[in-house]
Protein backbone atom coordinates (compact mmCIF):
# COMPACT_ATOMS: atom_id res chain seq x y z
CA UNK A 1 0.00 0.00 0.00
CA UNK A 2 1.35 3.11 -0.79
CA UNK A 3 0.18 7.16 0.14
CA UNK A 4 -1.01 7.89 -3.80
CA UNK A 5 -4.94 8.38 -3.87
CA UNK A 6 -6.67 5.05 -5.86
CA UNK A 7 -7.42 7.41 -8.85
CA UNK A 8 -6.62 6.11 -12.54
CA UNK A 9 -7.25 9.17 -14.75
CA UNK A 10 -7.48 8.26 -18.26
CA UNK A 11 -9.71 11.49 -20.07
CA UNK A 12 -10.22 13.23 -21.79
CA UNK A 13 -12.33 10.74 -23.95
CA UNK A 14 -13.34 11.94 -27.73
CA UNK A 15 -16.76 14.31 -27.41
CA UNK A 16 -19.88 13.20 -28.53
CA UNK A 17 -20.77 15.20 -32.11
CA UNK A 18 -23.54 17.03 -32.20
CA UNK A 19 -26.52 17.26 -33.00
CA UNK A 20 -26.19 13.35 -32.58
CA UNK A 21 -28.79 10.31 -32.75
CA UNK A 22 -27.86 7.20 -31.38
CA UNK A 23 -29.42 4.71 -33.81
CA UNK A 24 -27.96 6.98 -36.91
CA UNK A 25 -24.70 6.51 -35.34
CA UNK A 26 -25.33 2.48 -35.31
CA UNK A 27 -26.07 2.29 -38.96
CA UNK A 28 -23.44 5.20 -39.67
CA UNK A 29 -21.45 2.48 -42.08
CA UNK A 30 -24.38 0.30 -43.48
CA UNK A 31 -24.90 1.65 -46.25
CA UNK A 32 -21.20 1.48 -47.48
CA UNK A 33 -21.36 -2.11 -46.43
CA UNK A 34 -24.10 -2.67 -48.61
CA UNK A 35 -24.94 -6.96 -48.87
CA UNK A 36 -22.11 -7.82 -46.13
CA UNK A 37 -24.05 -9.72 -43.55
CA UNK A 38 -25.21 -7.30 -40.08
CA UNK A 39 -27.21 -10.19 -38.52
CA UNK A 40 -26.90 -13.71 -38.42
CA UNK A 41 -29.18 -15.90 -36.11
CA UNK A 42 -27.45 -19.19 -36.03
CA UNK A 43 -29.37 -22.60 -35.64
CA UNK A 44 -27.93 -25.93 -36.42
CA UNK A 45 -29.72 -26.56 -39.75
CA UNK A 46 -28.23 -22.61 -40.86
CA UNK A 47 -28.66 -19.20 -40.66
CA UNK A 48 -31.30 -16.33 -40.87
CA UNK A 49 -29.36 -13.17 -42.54
CA UNK A 50 -29.77 -9.63 -42.46
CA UNK A 51 -27.96 -7.24 -44.80
CA UNK A 52 -26.50 -3.86 -43.33
CA UNK A 53 -28.06 -2.49 -46.50
CA UNK A 54 -31.65 -4.26 -44.99
CA UNK A 55 -30.75 -3.19 -41.75
CA UNK A 56 -30.60 0.37 -42.38
CA UNK A 57 -33.50 0.27 -45.04
CA UNK A 58 -35.46 -1.48 -41.99
CA UNK A 59 -34.75 0.21 -39.32
CA UNK A 60 -35.32 3.63 -41.43
CA UNK A 61 -38.92 1.74 -42.23
CA UNK A 62 -39.75 1.14 -38.31
CA UNK A 63 -39.28 4.95 -37.93
CA UNK A 64 -41.75 5.66 -40.32
CA UNK A 65 -44.05 3.23 -39.01
CA UNK A 66 -43.65 4.63 -35.31
CA UNK A 67 -44.33 8.20 -36.52
CA UNK A 68 -47.34 7.38 -38.76
CA UNK A 69 -48.97 5.98 -35.80
CA UNK A 70 -48.69 8.91 -33.89
CA UNK A 71 -45.80 8.67 -31.76
CA UNK A 72 -43.22 11.74 -31.33
CA UNK A 73 -39.95 12.62 -30.06
CA UNK A 74 -39.90 11.96 -26.53
CA UNK A 75 -42.91 9.11 -26.03
CA UNK A 76 -41.83 5.78 -24.09
CA UNK A 77 -42.28 2.34 -26.20
CA UNK A 78 -42.50 -0.45 -23.96
CA UNK A 79 -41.12 -3.27 -25.75
CA UNK A 80 -42.65 -6.98 -25.17
CA UNK A 81 -40.83 -8.84 -28.24
CA UNK A 82 -39.12 -12.63 -27.66
CA UNK A 83 -35.36 -13.29 -29.36
CA UNK A 84 -36.40 -12.24 -32.97
CA UNK A 85 -34.60 -9.83 -35.71
CA UNK A 86 -37.32 -7.57 -35.02
CA UNK A 87 -36.21 -6.83 -31.31
CA UNK A 88 -33.35 -4.94 -32.54
CA UNK A 89 -35.21 -3.51 -35.74
CA UNK A 90 -37.95 -1.61 -33.36
CA UNK A 91 -35.39 -0.90 -30.65
CA UNK A 92 -33.44 0.84 -33.31
CA UNK A 93 -36.26 2.49 -35.27
CA UNK A 94 -37.83 4.00 -31.88
CA UNK A 95 -34.46 5.71 -31.35
CA UNK A 96 -34.30 6.55 -34.86
CA UNK A 97 -37.46 8.53 -34.74
CA UNK A 98 -36.55 10.12 -31.18
CA UNK A 99 -39.00 7.76 -29.22
CA UNK A 100 -37.69 5.96 -26.50
CA UNK A 101 -37.93 2.38 -26.06
CA UNK A 102 -38.03 0.75 -23.04
CA UNK A 103 -36.82 -3.25 -24.34
CA UNK A 104 -38.03 -6.37 -21.39
CA UNK A 105 -37.44 -9.62 -20.90
CA UNK A 106 -40.46 -11.86 -22.52
CA UNK A 107 -39.81 -13.81 -19.44
CA UNK A 108 -41.68 -11.43 -17.59
CA UNK A 109 -44.85 -12.34 -15.82
CA UNK A 110 -47.98 -10.19 -15.67
CA UNK A 111 -47.34 -8.98 -12.37
CA UNK A 112 -43.71 -8.24 -13.07
CA UNK A 113 -44.54 -6.20 -15.89
CA UNK A 114 -47.20 -4.27 -14.85
CA UNK A 115 -44.91 -2.46 -12.36
CA UNK A 116 -42.91 -1.42 -14.77
CA UNK A 117 -44.87 -0.23 -16.73
CA UNK A 118 -46.66 1.94 -14.00
CA UNK A 119 -42.81 3.70 -13.60
CA UNK A 120 -42.55 3.56 -17.51
CA UNK A 121 -45.99 5.45 -18.48
CA UNK A 122 -45.41 3.85 -21.97
CA UNK A 123 -47.49 6.01 -24.42
CA UNK A 124 -47.39 2.61 -26.68
CA UNK A 125 -46.81 -1.13 -26.38
CA UNK A 126 -45.30 -3.38 -28.92
CA UNK A 127 -45.69 -7.08 -28.49
CA UNK A 128 -45.09 -10.30 -29.89
CA UNK A 129 -47.94 -12.94 -29.43
CA UNK A 130 -48.09 -14.43 -25.85
CA UNK A 131 -45.92 -12.30 -24.34
CA UNK A 132 -47.29 -11.41 -21.03
CA UNK A 133 -48.78 -7.46 -21.18
CA UNK A 134 -49.70 -5.11 -18.25
CA UNK A 135 -52.62 -4.06 -17.37
CA UNK A 136 -52.01 -0.39 -18.71
CA UNK A 137 -50.88 -0.77 -22.39
CA UNK A 138 -51.15 2.99 -23.00
CA UNK A 139 -52.47 4.60 -25.91
CA UNK A 140 -51.50 2.16 -29.20
CA UNK A 141 -50.59 -1.41 -29.26
CA UNK A 142 -48.46 -2.23 -31.93
CA UNK A 143 -48.41 -6.08 -33.14
CA UNK A 144 -46.61 -8.45 -35.64
CA UNK A 145 -48.92 -7.12 -38.71
CA UNK A 146 -48.17 -3.52 -38.09
CA UNK A 147 -44.29 -4.57 -37.98
CA UNK A 148 -44.83 -6.31 -41.63
CA UNK A 149 -46.46 -3.59 -43.43
CA UNK A 150 -44.15 -1.02 -41.86
CA UNK A 151 -42.07 -2.74 -44.67
CA UNK A 152 -43.90 -1.12 -47.36
CA UNK A 153 -43.08 2.11 -46.19
CA UNK A 154 -40.62 4.94 -47.04
CA UNK A 155 -37.02 5.47 -44.89
CA UNK A 156 -37.18 8.40 -42.60
CA UNK A 157 -34.75 10.47 -41.49
CA UNK A 158 -33.13 9.87 -38.13
CA UNK A 159 -34.38 12.93 -35.58
CA UNK A 160 -31.36 14.82 -34.55
CA UNK A 161 -30.89 16.66 -30.80
CA UNK A 162 -28.47 16.93 -28.00
CA UNK A 163 -26.79 14.69 -27.15
CA UNK A 164 -27.54 14.54 -23.43
CA UNK A 165 -31.66 14.03 -24.25
CA UNK A 166 -32.81 10.67 -23.35
CA UNK A 167 -32.43 7.80 -25.88
CA UNK A 168 -33.60 4.28 -24.28
CA UNK A 169 -34.64 3.04 -20.65
CA UNK A 170 -33.19 -0.22 -19.52
CA UNK A 171 -34.57 -2.21 -15.80
CA UNK A 172 -32.57 -3.69 -13.67
CA UNK A 173 -32.84 -4.58 -10.26
CA UNK A 174 -33.07 -1.89 -7.63
CA UNK A 175 -32.17 -2.08 -4.06
CA UNK A 176 -35.87 -1.08 -2.49
CA UNK A 177 -36.81 -4.97 -3.96
CA UNK A 178 -38.34 -3.54 -7.16
CA UNK A 179 -36.93 -2.87 -10.93
CA UNK A 180 -35.16 0.30 -11.40
CA UNK A 181 -35.61 1.92 -14.75
CA UNK A 182 -32.22 3.25 -16.18
CA UNK A 183 -32.79 6.53 -18.32
CA UNK A 184 -29.49 6.67 -20.65
CA UNK A 185 -28.65 9.16 -23.48
CA UNK A 186 -28.34 9.22 -27.00
CA UNK A 187 -24.38 9.45 -26.14
CA UNK A 188 -23.81 6.29 -24.40
CA UNK A 189 -23.30 4.98 -28.07
CA UNK A 190 -20.22 7.03 -28.50
CA UNK A 191 -19.14 6.59 -25.32
CA UNK A 192 -19.47 2.96 -26.41
CA UNK A 193 -16.12 3.42 -28.50
CA UNK A 194 -13.90 3.35 -25.66
CA UNK A 195 -14.46 -0.05 -25.37
CA UNK A 196 -13.55 -1.05 -28.87
CA UNK A 197 -9.96 -0.84 -28.24
CA UNK A 198 -10.42 -0.64 -24.48
CA UNK A 199 -11.96 -4.71 -24.15
CA UNK A 200 -13.03 -5.85 -27.75
CA UNK A 201 -9.87 -5.15 -29.69
CA UNK A 202 -13.02 -4.94 -32.27
CA UNK A 203 -12.08 -4.56 -36.39
CA UNK A 204 -14.46 -3.99 -38.99
CA UNK A 205 -13.81 -7.80 -40.05
CA UNK A 206 -14.91 -9.59 -36.98
CA UNK A 207 -17.53 -11.67 -36.91
CA UNK A 208 -18.96 -12.06 -33.34
CA UNK A 209 -20.82 -14.37 -31.61
CA UNK A 210 -23.01 -12.88 -28.85
CA UNK A 211 -24.53 -15.62 -26.71
CA UNK A 212 -27.45 -13.83 -24.86
CA UNK A 213 -30.47 -12.76 -26.06
CA UNK A 214 -31.47 -9.65 -27.54
CA UNK A 215 -33.28 -7.75 -24.03
CA UNK A 216 -30.18 -7.57 -22.29
CA UNK A 217 -28.51 -4.71 -22.38
CA UNK A 218 -25.00 -6.79 -22.17
CA UNK A 219 -26.14 -8.25 -25.96
CA UNK A 220 -27.74 -5.29 -27.44
CA UNK A 221 -24.54 -3.32 -26.69
CA UNK A 222 -21.59 -6.04 -27.01
CA UNK A 223 -23.38 -8.09 -29.39
CA UNK A 224 -25.68 -6.30 -31.64
CA UNK A 225 -24.64 -2.28 -31.66
CA UNK A 226 -20.76 -2.86 -31.35
CA UNK A 227 -20.08 -4.30 -34.51
CA UNK A 228 -22.65 -3.06 -36.54
CA UNK A 229 -21.16 0.39 -35.88
CA UNK A 230 -17.72 -0.68 -37.20
CA UNK A 231 -19.24 -2.67 -40.07
CA UNK A 232 -18.97 -5.67 -38.12
CA UNK A 233 -21.38 -9.13 -38.49
CA UNK A 234 -23.14 -9.96 -35.34
CA UNK A 235 -23.78 -13.39 -34.72
CA UNK A 236 -26.63 -14.64 -32.59
CA UNK A 237 -27.68 -18.21 -31.37
CA UNK A 238 -31.49 -18.82 -32.06
CA UNK A 239 -33.86 -19.59 -29.10
CA UNK A 240 -33.06 -23.11 -27.83
CA UNK A 241 -29.57 -23.50 -28.88
CA UNK A 242 -27.64 -26.09 -26.93
CA UNK A 243 -24.34 -25.35 -25.42
CA UNK A 244 -22.90 -28.37 -27.27
CA UNK A 245 -24.44 -26.88 -30.64
CA UNK A 246 -23.15 -22.92 -29.33
CA UNK A 247 -19.82 -24.66 -29.39
CA UNK A 248 -20.30 -26.28 -33.03
CA UNK A 249 -21.59 -23.03 -34.53
CA UNK A 250 -18.64 -21.04 -33.34
CA UNK A 251 -16.38 -22.76 -35.22
CA UNK A 252 -18.70 -23.45 -38.58
CA UNK A 253 -19.63 -19.68 -38.84
CA UNK A 254 -16.68 -18.35 -38.32
CA UNK A 255 -16.58 -16.72 -35.13
CA UNK A 256 -13.48 -14.61 -34.36
CA UNK A 257 -14.70 -12.98 -31.01
CA UNK A 258 -17.18 -14.71 -28.77
CA UNK A 259 -19.26 -13.22 -25.51
CA UNK A 260 -21.15 -14.56 -23.26
CA UNK A 261 -21.25 -14.28 -19.12
CA UNK A 262 -18.96 -17.00 -17.52
CA UNK A 263 -22.05 -19.84 -16.60
CA UNK A 264 -21.81 -19.90 -20.49
CA UNK A 265 -18.58 -20.47 -20.74
CA UNK A 266 -18.85 -23.61 -18.06
CA UNK A 267 -21.31 -24.99 -20.47
CA UNK A 268 -19.56 -25.25 -23.17
CA UNK A 269 -16.47 -26.51 -21.75
CA UNK A 270 -18.90 -29.28 -20.32
CA UNK A 271 -19.69 -30.25 -24.05
CA UNK A 272 -16.34 -29.58 -25.67
CA UNK A 273 -16.12 -26.70 -27.26
CA UNK A 274 -12.42 -27.71 -29.31
CA UNK A 275 -10.18 -25.24 -31.01
CA UNK A 276 -11.26 -22.79 -33.91
CA UNK A 277 -8.39 -21.64 -36.68
CA UNK A 278 -10.89 -18.09 -36.61
CA UNK A 279 -11.08 -17.44 -33.19
CA UNK A 280 -8.81 -14.87 -31.59
CA UNK A 281 -10.55 -14.15 -28.47
CA UNK A 282 -13.46 -14.43 -25.96
CA UNK A 283 -15.20 -11.59 -23.58
CA UNK A 284 -16.99 -11.93 -20.42
CA UNK A 285 -19.31 -10.00 -18.64
CA UNK A 286 -22.71 -10.17 -16.19
CA UNK A 287 -20.69 -11.77 -13.16
CA UNK A 288 -16.95 -12.56 -12.14
CA UNK A 289 -15.46 -14.88 -14.50
CA UNK A 290 -13.75 -17.39 -12.36
CA UNK A 291 -10.06 -17.68 -13.05
CA UNK A 292 -10.54 -21.82 -13.15
CA UNK A 293 -13.06 -21.06 -15.71
CA UNK A 294 -10.60 -19.23 -17.49
CA UNK A 295 -7.80 -21.32 -17.70
CA UNK A 296 -9.42 -24.19 -18.87
CA UNK A 297 -10.81 -21.92 -21.80
CA UNK A 298 -7.41 -21.21 -22.38
CA UNK A 299 -6.48 -24.78 -22.38
CA UNK A 300 -9.94 -26.28 -24.55
CA UNK A 301 -9.33 -23.52 -27.49
CA UNK A 302 -6.31 -21.73 -27.14
CA UNK A 303 -7.59 -18.30 -26.54
CA UNK A 304 -8.05 -15.96 -23.84
CA UNK A 305 -10.85 -14.46 -21.90
CA UNK A 306 -10.88 -10.90 -21.53
CA UNK A 307 -13.52 -9.80 -18.76
CA UNK A 308 -15.14 -6.43 -17.93
CA UNK A 309 -16.54 -4.82 -15.00
CA UNK A 310 -19.68 -2.45 -15.34
CA UNK A 311 -23.24 -2.10 -14.72
CA UNK A 312 -26.59 -1.36 -15.96
CA UNK A 313 -26.03 2.71 -15.36
CA UNK A 314 -22.40 3.05 -17.13
CA UNK A 315 -21.85 -0.61 -19.47
CA UNK A 316 -18.34 -1.24 -18.45
CA UNK A 317 -15.39 1.14 -17.51
CA UNK A 318 -12.76 -1.13 -16.39
CA UNK A 319 -11.48 -4.11 -18.30
CA UNK A 320 -8.88 -6.55 -19.96
CA UNK A 321 -8.08 -6.30 -23.68
CA UNK A 322 -5.98 -8.49 -26.17
CA UNK A 323 -2.09 -7.73 -26.21
CA UNK A 324 -2.55 -6.32 -22.27
CA UNK A 325 -1.04 -8.71 -19.63
CA UNK A 326 -2.57 -7.94 -16.38
CA UNK A 327 -0.97 -8.48 -12.25
CA UNK A 328 -2.16 -11.33 -11.18
CA UNK A 329 -5.75 -11.83 -10.36
CA UNK A 330 -6.52 -8.46 -11.38
CA UNK A 331 -9.91 -7.84 -13.43
CA UNK A 332 -8.68 -5.14 -15.52
CA UNK A 333 -7.53 -1.73 -16.38
CA UNK A 334 -9.78 1.69 -16.35
CA UNK A 335 -10.49 1.94 -20.24
CA UNK A 336 -8.55 4.95 -22.34
CA UNK A 337 -11.14 7.86 -21.51
CA UNK A 338 -12.23 7.05 -17.75
CA UNK A 339 -11.97 8.21 -14.68
CA UNK A 340 -11.99 6.01 -11.97
CA UNK A 341 -11.63 6.01 -8.18
CA UNK A 342 -11.55 3.20 -5.40
CA UNK A 343 -13.70 5.03 -2.27
CA UNK A 344 -13.62 4.43 1.39
CA UNK A 345 -16.25 6.11 4.18
CA UNK A 346 -13.33 8.69 5.09
CA UNK A 347 -13.07 9.71 0.54
CA UNK A 348 -10.31 8.53 -1.78
CA UNK A 349 -8.56 5.25 -0.84
CA UNK A 350 -4.93 4.72 -1.33
CA UNK A 351 -3.47 2.72 -4.07
CA UNK A 352 -4.04 -1.25 -2.73
CA UNK A 353 -6.41 -0.38 -0.09
CA UNK A 354 -9.96 -2.12 -0.61
CA UNK A 355 -13.15 0.25 -0.96
CA UNK A 356 -15.90 1.22 -3.53
CA UNK A 357 -15.33 1.54 -6.97
CA UNK A 358 -16.42 4.54 -8.51
CA UNK A 359 -17.19 6.25 -11.89
CA UNK A 360 -16.47 9.80 -12.37
CA UNK A 361 -20.56 11.67 -12.50
CA UNK A 362 -18.98 13.32 -15.72
CA UNK A 363 -18.24 9.49 -17.62
CA UNK A 364 -19.75 9.74 -21.06
CA UNK A 365 -20.87 6.50 -20.42
CA UNK A 366 -23.05 6.74 -17.32
CA UNK A 367 -26.99 7.13 -17.20
CA UNK A 368 -29.17 10.70 -17.19
CA UNK A 369 -30.67 8.76 -13.90
CA UNK A 370 -33.41 6.67 -12.82
CA UNK A 371 -37.18 6.89 -13.72
CA UNK A 372 -38.30 8.77 -10.77
CA UNK A 373 -34.81 9.87 -9.32
CA UNK A 374 -35.19 9.19 -5.08
CA UNK A 375 -33.38 8.04 -2.65
CA UNK A 376 -31.34 5.16 -4.64
CA UNK A 377 -30.06 7.65 -7.16
CA UNK A 378 -29.43 10.15 -4.56
CA UNK A 379 -27.28 7.28 -2.52
CA UNK A 380 -25.40 6.73 -5.74
CA UNK A 381 -24.11 10.21 -5.79
CA UNK A 382 -21.15 10.72 -3.30
CA UNK A 383 -19.40 14.68 -4.72
CA UNK A 384 -17.80 13.89 -8.31
CA UNK A 385 -18.27 10.00 -7.62
CA UNK A 386 -20.75 7.63 -9.03
CA UNK A 387 -20.39 4.80 -6.69
CA UNK A 388 -21.17 1.02 -7.92
CA UNK A 389 -21.76 -0.41 -4.19
CA UNK A 390 -18.66 -2.87 -5.66
CA UNK A 391 -15.78 -3.42 -4.06
CA UNK A 392 -12.29 -2.94 -5.23
CA UNK A 393 -8.65 -2.85 -5.00
CA UNK A 394 -6.55 -0.29 -7.97
CA UNK A 395 -2.80 -0.74 -8.23
CA UNK A 396 -0.42 1.83 -9.76
CA UNK A 397 -0.96 0.84 -13.36
CA UNK A 398 -4.72 1.40 -12.96
CA UNK A 399 -5.44 -2.28 -11.96
CA UNK A 400 -8.23 -3.48 -10.61
CA UNK A 401 -8.89 -6.54 -8.71
CA UNK A 402 -12.58 -7.35 -7.65
CA UNK A 403 -13.23 -8.20 -4.41
CA UNK A 404 -17.17 -8.88 -4.82
CA UNK A 405 -20.39 -7.05 -3.84
CA UNK A 406 -21.13 -4.92 -0.72
CA UNK A 407 -24.99 -5.58 -1.03
CA UNK A 408 -27.30 -8.52 -1.17
CA UNK A 409 -28.00 -8.88 -4.63
CA UNK A 410 -28.02 -12.27 -5.69
CA UNK A 411 -26.58 -13.38 -9.07
CA UNK A 412 -28.45 -15.86 -11.28
CA UNK A 413 -26.74 -16.93 -14.86
CA UNK A 414 -25.34 -12.99 -15.25
CA UNK A 415 -28.61 -11.87 -13.65
CA UNK A 416 -28.42 -9.39 -11.09
CA UNK A 417 -31.75 -9.97 -9.20
CA UNK A 418 -32.97 -8.22 -5.60
CA UNK A 419 -33.60 -10.43 -3.08
CA UNK A 420 -36.32 -8.27 -1.75
CA UNK A 421 -37.73 -8.55 -5.04
CA UNK A 422 -38.45 -12.33 -4.97
CA UNK A 423 -39.27 -12.31 -1.29
CA UNK A 424 -41.89 -9.57 -1.94
CA UNK A 425 -43.28 -12.13 -4.80
CA UNK A 426 -43.03 -15.42 -2.85
CA UNK A 427 -44.80 -13.71 0.37
CA UNK A 428 -48.28 -14.05 -0.88
CA UNK A 429 -47.48 -18.37 -1.18
CA UNK A 430 -49.90 -19.58 0.99
CA UNK A 431 -48.13 -21.39 4.10
CA UNK A 432 -44.98 -19.49 3.38
CA UNK A 433 -44.30 -17.88 6.75
CA UNK A 434 -41.63 -15.60 6.81
CA UNK A 435 -38.59 -16.10 3.84
CA UNK A 436 -35.37 -14.64 2.92
CA UNK A 437 -33.98 -14.73 -0.93
CA UNK A 438 -30.71 -16.21 -1.10
CA UNK A 439 -27.56 -17.28 -3.56
CA UNK A 440 -25.76 -20.58 -2.39
CA UNK A 441 -23.21 -22.72 -4.23
CA UNK A 442 -23.97 -25.90 -5.72
CA UNK A 443 -20.96 -26.96 -7.23
CA UNK A 444 -17.30 -25.08 -7.65
CA UNK A 445 -18.25 -21.81 -9.92
CA UNK A 446 -21.85 -22.39 -9.97
CA UNK A 447 -24.08 -20.30 -7.85
CA UNK A 448 -28.21 -20.35 -7.77
CA UNK A 449 -31.34 -18.41 -5.82
CA UNK A 450 -32.32 -20.78 -3.11
CA UNK A 451 -35.24 -19.57 -0.50
CA UNK A 452 -35.43 -19.88 2.88
CA UNK A 453 -39.04 -20.36 4.85
CA UNK A 454 -40.45 -20.49 7.93
CA UNK A 455 -43.88 -22.24 6.95
CA UNK A 456 -44.81 -25.94 5.96
CA UNK A 457 -45.75 -24.95 2.43
CA UNK A 458 -44.35 -27.90 0.39
CA UNK A 459 -41.81 -27.16 -2.02
CA UNK A 460 -44.03 -28.21 -5.02
CA UNK A 461 -46.74 -25.24 -4.16
CA UNK A 462 -44.16 -22.69 -3.87
CA UNK A 463 -42.42 -23.81 -7.12
CA UNK A 464 -45.65 -23.49 -8.86
CA UNK A 465 -46.20 -20.01 -7.28
CA UNK A 466 -42.84 -19.13 -8.15
CA UNK A 467 -43.71 -19.75 -12.16
CA UNK A 468 -46.99 -17.53 -11.69
CA UNK A 469 -45.27 -14.66 -10.49
CA UNK A 470 -41.75 -14.25 -11.44
CA UNK A 471 -39.42 -14.37 -14.59
CA UNK A 472 -37.41 -18.42 -15.05
CA UNK A 473 -34.25 -16.74 -14.18
CA UNK A 474 -35.67 -15.33 -10.64
CA UNK A 475 -37.09 -18.08 -9.69
CA UNK A 476 -35.64 -19.85 -7.08
CA UNK A 477 -34.19 -23.28 -7.96
CA UNK A 478 -34.24 -24.83 -3.66
CA UNK A 479 -36.39 -24.32 -0.97
CA UNK A 480 -35.09 -25.12 2.45
CA UNK A 481 -37.58 -24.60 5.58
CA UNK A 482 -35.99 -22.88 8.84
CA UNK A 483 -37.29 -23.16 12.63
CA UNK A 484 -36.24 -19.39 12.26
CA UNK A 485 -35.02 -16.48 10.53
CA UNK A 486 -31.59 -15.29 11.74
CA UNK A 487 -31.80 -11.64 13.14
CA UNK A 488 -29.30 -9.10 14.70
CA UNK A 489 -30.68 -7.37 18.11
CA UNK A 490 -32.14 -4.61 15.97
CA UNK A 491 -34.89 -7.34 14.54
CA UNK A 492 -32.40 -7.47 11.13
CA UNK A 493 -32.02 -9.89 8.93
CA UNK A 494 -28.64 -11.67 8.92
CA UNK A 495 -28.87 -12.78 5.11
CA UNK A 496 -25.13 -13.47 5.19
CA UNK A 497 -25.96 -15.82 8.14
CA UNK A 498 -28.62 -17.57 6.16
CA UNK A 499 -25.64 -18.14 3.12
CA UNK A 500 -23.50 -19.56 5.41
CA UNK A 501 -25.58 -22.00 6.95
CA UNK A 502 -26.45 -23.37 3.16
CA UNK A 503 -23.41 -23.36 1.89
CA UNK A 504 -20.77 -26.16 1.33
CA UNK A 505 -19.71 -27.62 4.89
CA UNK A 506 -21.98 -25.22 6.64
CA UNK A 507 -24.67 -27.69 7.92
CA UNK A 508 -27.78 -26.66 6.33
Amino acid sequence: MTDRPAICDRRPAPPCPAPFNLAACVLARSDAQGDKPALEILSPEGAQTLTHAALARRVRQVASGLRALGLRPGDRLLMRLGNSVEFPLVYLGAIHAGIVPAPTSAQLTGPEITAIARDLRPRAIVAAPGVALPDDRGEITIGPDDLRGFETLGEADPELGDPDRPAYVIFTSGTGGRARGVIHAHRAIWARRLMWDGWYGLREDDRLLHAGAFNWTYTLGTGLMDPWAIGATALIPAPGVSPGDLGRLLHRHGATIFAAAPGVYRQILRAGPGRSEDLRHGLSAGEKLPQATARAWREATGTEIHEAFGMSECSTFISGAPGESLPGGALGRVQPGRRVAILTPDGVARLGEAGTIAVSRDDPGLMLGYLGGGEEEAARLRGDWFVTGDSGVMDGSGAVTYLGREDDMLNAGGYRVSPLEIEAAMREAPGIGECAAIDVEVKADTRVIALCHTGRAPSGDLEAHAARVLARYKQPRLYFRVGEMPRNANGKLMRRALKARFSPGGGG
